[in-house]
Parts: structure tokens; C-alpha cells; sequence
């Protein structure tokens, strides 16, 4: 049985994690499953957007750190090893590296807990839909242990230091609808309808013109690190190639013939 399910229709990938029998916490190799599923997802010309949820119960309950430390070296795939030199440790191909730098839009159908680096993966999304029985559980400090995958860059950005220091120094596990009210997730739906929730919000994103799109994310993520000058001097130059797509004269005749219109990423 395949840990990382992948599958793309309708111009939407799915990756599932797949371990409902651990919660899905992630071992090594689905680590390196789902690095190279989101990029195939990013390099796939038919996937305008990504959606990455779990199988049963719990979305992500963070790394199988038990299967880790029975090992011999106590490894964690391509996160690097406990024991290792620290100016060896690598991360580079780790889930919430590639993620966050996707072109492709993503978001996170959060199907039950999401703890460690689970949340982590689920905060390096760019949307999260929460079932209302989820639950998000930064319990690092309580572990002895840090926001090793992004936490502690992306939390801060969401809900602002004093927030994010509070939820990440106590490791309170929080609900969907206090999630919601902090600005963590995006929207929190009854778990029945988190699926169809989800694929809606995919297909209206999948609707719009894919350069565009992409386009748009590169931008907004360079804008963390930009002046304003900068970011609008980047954007211009984004700018000037997609006038000269198809799709930017689709969009434009649609418009003035008031119909929708059929964007193929040209």
C-alpha cells in the first residue's frame, strides 16, 4: 500500500497521505514521496492546482519519530539525522522547502489533527479548509523540540509575533473555530463536506488563467522579502509576458463578450 496517494482531474492534483494506521505520520520515504509528488504536481502543465489532505482520522500527527529512533542511526530521511554534524544537517528536498516554493497554488484540506509537522506542511499551504473536528496542535515545546519545518517563519506572518509566540511557547493545541479567529485557517466546514469544499475552491482557482496565476504566487511570495519598489518593479516585468499570451487575449474577449471564458495556459 502506497503511503503518498497521488492522483490529478479536472486540472486539481490530490496528494493524500496515506498512513490512517499511524495517524499519517510521515516516515522517511514519504518524505521523499511527497517532495517529488508536489513537484511533479508543479512541473505537471494540466495541474493548476494542488490539493493536500489525509486518509482516516488525523490529517498529519507530525513524524513517525519512533520508527526514526528504532533505527540505526535514528535518521530522518531527508530532514538529515539526529546525530549528525550539524554543519552537515540538509534540508533542501525536505515537503515544506518545495512547497513553499511551488507556482502552483495550494491548499490544505485539513481532514482531523494536525500536529508538528503536520502542521507545518498544513501552514506551508497557501489556503487551509479545516473539517470542524480538526485540530491543531503545535506541541513542540512540549516535546522538547522546535518548529523544525517553517513554523517559525510562517506563523509569525499570519497572526503576528505576539500570537504566534503565545501559541508556540505554550504548544496549546487549538480547534478549528479558535484556528479560524487567529487566521490560521482560511475556512472551517463540517467534515462532510470538507472534501467538496475543497475541490470547489480548487476548481474556481483552476478557472483562471494558469500564467497568471503562477505568476501572481511568485510575486506575492517575493513580496515577503521585497520593498514595495521592488515588488512592483518585479510585477511589471511579470507583467509584460503574459500580454502577450493567449490567454491574456481570451481573458480580454471574454470580457467584452460578456462569456467565460476557456483558459489554456498559453
Amino acid at each position: 500500500m502506497s503511503e503518498v496517494l497521488y492522483e490529478v482531474a479536472d486540472h486539481i492534483a490530490t496528494i493524500t497521505l496515506n498512513a490512517p494506521d499511524r495517524m499519517n505520520t510521515i516516515s522517511g520515504p514519504m518524505l521523499d514521496a511527497i517532495s517529488a509528488r508536489l513537484l511533479e504536481a508543479d512541473r505537471d502543465r494540466n495541474v493548476r492546482c494542488i490539493i493536500i489532505t489525509g486518509n482516516g482520522r488525523a490529517f498529519c500527527a507530525g513524524l513517525d519519530l519512533a520508527a526514526q529512533m528504532s533505527g540505526p542511526t535514528g535518521s530522518l530521511g531527508n530532514l538529515g539525522s539526529l546525530d549528525t554534524n550539524p554543519g552537515e544537517f540538509e534540508i533542501r528536498d525536505a515537503p515544506p522547502i518545495v512547497l513553499h516554493n511551488l507556482d502552483t497554488p495550494t491548499i490544505c484540506a485539513i481532514n482531523g489533527g494536525a500536529a508538528g509537522y503536520g502542521l507545518d506542511l498544513a501552514l506551508g499551504c497557501d489556503i487551509r479548509i479545516a473539517a470542524r473536528t480538526a485540530k491543531l496542535s503545535p506541541g513542540f515545546a512540549k516535546r522538547g523540540i522546535l518548529p523544525e519545518s517553517g513554523g517559525t517563519w510562517l506563523m509569525p506572518r499570519m497572526v503576528g509575533y505576539a500570537r504566534a509566540a503565545e501559541i508556540a511557547f505554550t504548544g496549546r493545541t487549538l480547534m478549528a473555530d479558535e484556528a479560524l479567529d487567529l487566521g490560521l485557517v482560511n475556512h472551517v466546514v463540517e467534515a462532510d463536506e470538507l472534501t467538496a469544499r475543497s475541490r470547489g475552491l480548487a476548481a474556481e482557482i483552476s478557472s483562471n488563467a494558469p500564467l497568471a496565476v503562477r505568476a501572481i504566487k511568485r510575486m506575492m511570495r517575493a513580496a515577503e522579502t521585497e520593498t514595495f519598489e521592488q515588488n512592483v518593479h518585479h510585477v511589471f516585468l511579470q507583467l509584460l509576458p503574459l500580454m502577450r499570451t493567449n490567454d491574456f487575449r481570451e481573458g480580454v474577449a471574454a470580457f467584452m463578450e460578456k462569456r467565460t471564458p476557456d483558459f489554456q495556459g498559453r
